[in-house]
């Protein structure tokens, strides 16, 4: 029955979090909002919402494998298998902009969560400040060159009635909250019922649920040949994963970390200057490069199974 509700909760999770972007993006049209504002916050914040829900949930509850795990091992399935897999559907130009600004501050921040973590294996609400700091700088930073490079053409959005984007809202947000529950609650009772650790969970199930959002929207991307979302998507998800889930996180609730989550945050580091490096060389990931970010996928999976 457990993992019923697992599924459960990761249904709740990605339908709650489109059904919040739908919303709330009618109601930013509503008021004039731009559309790239829209894209670069509002539907960047959905396809993290599940990410945001888990690790807020599992940090509340004291679920600090959990909480860490899920952000670490979101970012690396991103990079690694969301990239990997759409570079195989179609070839992806590596953006100047991405390559040379986004991904760069994504190496940066990453890096920064290791001091942070490195010493005293705990974040704390000094640290989440920090991270939230940081977050509210490269979202200035983004807005302001999307505003500034922006052509005169506004992407279309569907635009619902007041009514029906307010039920979409609260209505998505309510799933969102619960999804999050049953995925934290579900995933700590199979942990407990193996003997695995909520690490180890959160790096694998947890991770790979919540970051559906990412793979589909980047798969579809691709298919469409939208290469800078597909690539975008991904680098910026990943930025808000580190920055605004653990910064939200350990603002509410100080995280302990293992020393584990340093070993994996230590393999995102090392698998995001690899893939930085392939992308820069020719500025664009081609399908043979697609199968490089599966198989070290693969080859983490084997280490961190191994490990547990």
């Amino acid at each position: 029955m457990v993992y019923l509700w697992l599924i459960v909760g990761f249904v709740l999770l990605i339908k709650g979090a489109d059904f919040f972007v739908e919303g709330s993006s009618s109601v930013a049209k509503l008021l004039r909002v731009p559309s790239v504002i829209i894209g670069l916050t509002v539907v960047a914040f959905g396809t993290s919402a599940p990410e945001l829900a888990v690790s807020v949930t599992a940090a509340l509850n004291h679920n600090n494998g959990i909480a860490v795990g899920n952000v670490i091992g979101s970012n690396i399935f991103n990079l690694l298998v969301v990239t990997g897999l759409s570079c195989m559907v179609m070839a992806l130009p590596a953006d100047k902009k991405i390559m040379n600004w986004d991904f760069l501050y994504s190496i940066v921040i990453a890096v920064a969560l290791l001091a942070m973590i490195a010493f005293d294996r705990s974040m704390g609400r000094i640290d989440g400040v920090i991270l939230m700091v940081l977050f509210a700088y490269f979202l200035y930073v983004t807005i302001r060159a999307a505003l500034s490079g922006r052509a005169g053409a506004e992407e279309e959005i569907e635009v619902l009635s007041p009514l029906k984007s307010a039920v979409f809202i609260i209505g998505g947000l309510i799933a969102i909250v619960m999804g999050g529950d049953l995925v934290v609650d579900s995933a700590s009772s199979i942990a407990a019922a193996f003997g695995l650790t909520e690490n180890l969970i959160g790096l694998t199930i947890v991770a790979m649920g919540t970051s559906l959002p990412e793979l589909v929207t980047s798969m579809v991307a691709a298919k469409k040949g939208e290469n800078g979302l597909a690539l975008g998507n991904v680098i910026g998800s990943n930025i808000f994963n580190i920055l605004l889930i653990l910064g939200v996180s350990s603002v509410l609730s100080p995280i302990r970390v293992t020393v584990f989550s340093s070993y994996d945050l230590i393999c995102l580091i090392l698998f995001s200057c690899v893939c930085w490096v392939m992308g820069k060389r020719k500025m664009k990931y081609t399908r043979f490069h697609g199968i490089l970010m599966v198989a070290m996928y693969a080859g983490y999976m084997i280490y961190i199974i191994m490990r547990a």
